[in-house]
């Protein structure tokens, strides 16, 4: 019988980091709310990142965080610093933990990981940067419009040659990318697209 850890989180549809200096680590996930990204799309992500060499010392930005998952894996393959985003409470808990888990794995510097608690356009707004590399993985039935919003107002914050992976639904299409970020090649998993650009 599995057992409900305390607080806004569960290992039910358990992620874990696959790779890195932490692999294995157990991680939570939000009980609702969130669509944690699958081992498998993870895996082949990542794939596509390490061949980029856009990891190793990256600063990374993980936008609509839900568990963090993403961004934490970045750190664990050698990543220097990531900024977890989201605007649910429950999930900046469950990014917090899973942050302390992954710094401690890690012996990584207090600050190295962040988590905020704001919308994507409200962190965009302020946000300092430069990023190396960002993902955002927003809910399904985000809008075409809203997210061409926040892709534009993520570009100017991110550093030259920046890699930008976006995550959506296959009936969602292709994003609508702004100036200053140009599109790579999209990769299939099912019925998820994963999108990947750089900054120019």
């Amino acid at each position: 019988m599995k057992q409900r850890l305390p607080g806004p989180a569960s290992l039910d549809g358990m992620a874990r980091i696959i790779s890195g200096a932490a692999g294995s680590l157990r991680l939570r996930v939000p009980r609702s709310g969130t669509r944690p990204t699958s081992d498998r799309v993870r895996e082949g992500i990542f794939s596509s990142l390490t061949a980029e060499g856009a990891i190793e010392e990256a600063r990374v930005l993980d936008l609509y965080a839900g568990s963090g998952a993403l961004g934490l894996e970045a750190m664990s393959r050698g990543a220097s610093s990531a900024v977890l985003v989201d605007r649910s409470p429950d999930a900046v808990a469950v990014c917090r933990a899973n942050a302390q888990l992954v710094a401690r794995s890690l012996g990584t510097a207090a600050g190295a990981i962040e988590v905020v608690r704001q919308s994507a356009s409200t962190f965009l707004a302020s946000a300092a940067g430069p990023f190396d590399l960002a993902f955002l993985d927003p809910p399904y039935d985000l809008g075409d419009a809203e997210l061409a919003a926040t892709l534009a107002a993520l570009a100017p914050l991110l550093a030259p040659d920046a890699v930008v992976v976006v995550e959506r639904s296959l009936r969602s299409g292709e994003p609508r990318w702004p100036e200053g970020i140009e599109p790579v090649r999209t990769r299939r998993y099912g019925e998820t697209a994963v999108h990947l650009a750089r900054a120019t």
